[in-house]
């Protein structure tokens, strides 16, 4: 009788890859990114931990076995949903392994912005005294979380100890700890006006897409800063731009874009008021531990005592 098979695609520690095997013993565990692996059995996986596309194909054929998907992010909009969802292939996302990491970095360049800390690198770098015009705090002022989930109520929260004002925008509208006054998305231009930072940490679904354009920047102070840690295709980005060069905007900080890696012809490139980084602000030394141990375990249990997995399920009909 063939071993059910489940696939991690990643190099995880092999105490990580230990654990699973001692919770499915009979099976073939098979971990690492070698896709000649991948190729050669990707029909006969029952379950994969971290999502390719050089699984579609033998994933999705008639014989497959794959009943279940854990993907090692949380963004969901690059697979195959509908063949999925068509297949009864369930989904559960990377959903609050990035909540530490980026909520980091959105505070890492809100200071950044606020405090000047880009200008005196360049400063540092050219071995150049100058004060670069530095006058603005962070303290007391309002921000924005549009998209308030695990990331969104994580920033929420630091954001208290700086004695913000919190706005937060999300599907639901349900009140959140930490977040002072909550709106659905159909408030947003009601709320653009009142933020000194706009965070976005909204997923990529077919309703958010280009949900940021000239409209929205044009509701923003000229005061005010855009952070973007969720999609690229969120905002459009010539529109950002355009905002940028005629001073719609104070400034920007940016971990992903509509096309990356960002093209070096790129104009946000030049801009001495934008902070670049490339789509890492969810790297920790941490992530495959979180993955593992805080999702894809529990919800490994529950499947093998023939039940569905709760934890991040991916919900098809809303795409995250």
């Amino acid at each position: 009788m063939n071993k059910r098979k489940l696939f991690i695609t990643h190099n995880i520690a092999e105490d990580l890859v230990h654990k699973i095997e001692n919770i499915i013993p009979g099976w073939e565990v098979i971990s690492g990114k070698d896709r000649m692996t991948w190729q050669q059995h990707g029909n006969e996986a029952e379950v994969i931990a971290g999502w390719t596309n050089t699984l579609t194909e033998p994933c999705l054929r008639d014989d497959s076995k794959l009943r279940w998907v854990q993907t090692w992010s949380a963004g969901v909009n690059s697979l195959p949903l509908e063949s999925f969802h068509s297949r009864n292939i369930q989904v559960t996302s990377a959903n609050g392994v990035h909540a530490y990491p980026i909520s980091e970095t959105i505070f890492a360049l809100m200071l950044g912005l606020t405090r000047k800390i880009h200008a005196y690198v360049k400063n540092q770098q050219t071995k150049t005294w100058h004060h670069s015009d530095l006058k603005l705090e962070m303290h007391q002022k309002t921000i924005g979380i549009i998209g308030v989930g695990e990331i969104g109520k994580e920033t929420a929260k630091i954001a208290k100890a700086f004695g913000m004002t919190i706005l937060g925008v999300r599907h639901s509208g349900k009140t959140e700890e930490f977040v002072d006054e909550m709106h659905k998305p159909d408030q947003l231009a009601s709320v653009l006006p009142r933020c000194d930072y706009v965070v976005v940490t909204l997923p990529l679904t077919k309703d958010t897409y280009h949900f940021f354009g000239t409209e929205q920047f044009n509701q923003m102070k000229p005061s005010a800063f855009f952070i973007n840690i969720g999609r690229g295709e969120v905002v459009v980005e010539r529109e950002l731009i355009a905002a940028l060069h005629s001073g719609q905007l104070a400034g920007a900080g940016l971990d992903v874009f509509e096309t990356e890696p960002l093209d070096e012809a790129s104009p946000l490139w030049g801009f001495e008021n934008v902070i670049i980084t490339p789509h890492t602000s969810g790297s920790t030394e941490y992530y495959d531990e979180r993955v593992i141990e805080n999702i894809f375990i529990p919800n490994l249990k529950q499947y093998i005592n023939g039940e569905s997995p709760t934890i991040n399920v991916v919900d098809f009909t809303k795409g995250y």
